[in-house]
């Protein structure tokens, strides 16, 4: 997973659109019957939860991508990590992590920050070869994320490039529910007030207050792991297990 400043994040308009179906299982309707690609109709058609689903009976996938940069429409994917989970379980037995050879270049800025060298990619599958797999591993479930706009935003573009078709679904964002449980308005104005900073809210800063264990970060397997145990935590904490799903979803 890779962070820069909120101002960078891109491909906003279509962000934005997401975030206001709550009607999830109408809008894939909708999209099952305009959708060409076969992977991409097979995903619509299998559906997704009733806004109305308590959690605890909602199958999940948290997923993760290190991209080149941050910029959807200049940069791309490079490592794909997915861990299916429900809030009592991860399933790392079935976990998935792909390296895949980025349309763009490959930065200077990018390696460094996870590891993954132009050797690396060299020889990498082409993200074409690995996006039927990674449909049908969503098909069917909500996805955790820790940061919405790059695994939306990023995912959308690829496949808007690949298949000249775009892509929407509903997610859990981890980051997203640690600003509400983490940030309340009094304790955020309390803090101004006395000079501090608000209380970080990236994935490792935000398992240290559950307690959680260090991982090194930005590797796109660790990282949609470590998000998945986050959700794990926070819901533990903070909601009940009949809590609905569209409390929680964007």
């Amino acid at each position: 997973m890779f962070y820069l400043g909120k101002n960078q994040l891109t491909d906003k308009t279509q962000l934005s659109s997401q975030a206001n179906h709550e009607d999830w299982a109408n809008r894939f309707e909708l999209l099952a019957k305009s959708s060409k690609y076969p992977a991409l109709k097979a995903f619509y058609q299998a559906g997704v939860a009733a806004a109305s689903t308590p959690i605890s009976d909602v199958p999940m996938v948290a997923l993760d991508f290190e991209t080149t940069g941050l910029d959807s429409n200049r940069d791309s994917i490079v490592s794909i990590g997915l861990v299916d989970m429900t809030l009592t379980r991860i399933r790392c037995a079935d976990a998935r992590h792909w390296i895949v050879k980025p349309e763009t270049k490959l930065h200077h800025r990018s390696v460094v920050v996870h590891g993954i060298t132009h050797s690396a990619v060299a020889d990498a599958p082409d993200f074409s070869t690995v996006v039927d797999e990674l449909l049908f591993r969503l098909q069917g479930k909500i996805v955790i994320v820790h940061h919405s706009p790059i695994e939306r935003g990023f995912l959308n573009v690829a496949l808007k490039r690949l298949i000249h078709e775009g892509i929407e679904f509903p997610v859990i964002d981890t980051m997203a529910l640690e600003a509400r449980f983490s940030r309340k308005i009094n304790h955020s104005l309390w803090r101004s007030l006395m000079g501090r900073q608000k209380t970080s809210i990236r994935l490792t800063d935000s398992r240290t207050r559950y307690h959680l264990p260090y991982y090194r970060q930005h590797n796109a397997l660790t990282d949609a792991l470590a998000c998945a145990e986050l959700l794990q935590a926070q819901c533990a904490t903070h909601l009940m297990p009949d809590t609905p799903l569209n409390t929680i979803w964007s």
